[in-house]
């Protein structure tokens, strides 16, 4: 399996950047939202690149393909909780659309990722 960090991967980078902003998005919200959709949103968008990064830790192919498709349920989980945000007034056009410029940057390069997962001959597996 490739020796590359996680940190180094585009898609890791994007995961980071969508729960940074979604973080200091939901960061402002009153009490109410912050016990309910706020804790939501900020697992599902964390859990993106932790599922990354353990799949590149588990050191296998078939492992790292496993937590990536488990990142990309995430990343529609949190699309989910975006749009519950949205229609309940907590979130502007304007924090949607830098969202959603993620997310449309974001989603293929996770289905390209885990296409690309273990395209190298088996026996380079470790």
């Amino acid at each position: 399996m490739a020796t590359k960090n996680f940190q180094e991967l585009r898609v890791y980078k994007l995961s980071e950047r969508l729960a940074d902003e979604i973080w200091k998005a939901v960061n402002t919200w009153e009490p109410f939202a912050k016990n309910t959709i706020d804790q939501q949103i900020v697992r599902s968008a964390d859990s993106i690149g932790a599922n990354i990064a353990e799949g590149v830790g588990r050191g296998s192919y078939q492992y790292n393909k496993r937590f990536v498709k488990i990142a990309r349920g995430s990343l529609y989980e949190t699309q989910h909780w975006l749009r519950r945000a949205y229609t309940r007034n907590l979130l502007t056009l304007e924090q949607v659309n830098i969202f959603t410029a993620i997310i449309n940057d974001l989603a293929p390069q996770l289905n390209s990722y885990i296409h690309s997962i273990g395209s190298s001959p088996k026996n380079h597996e470790q």
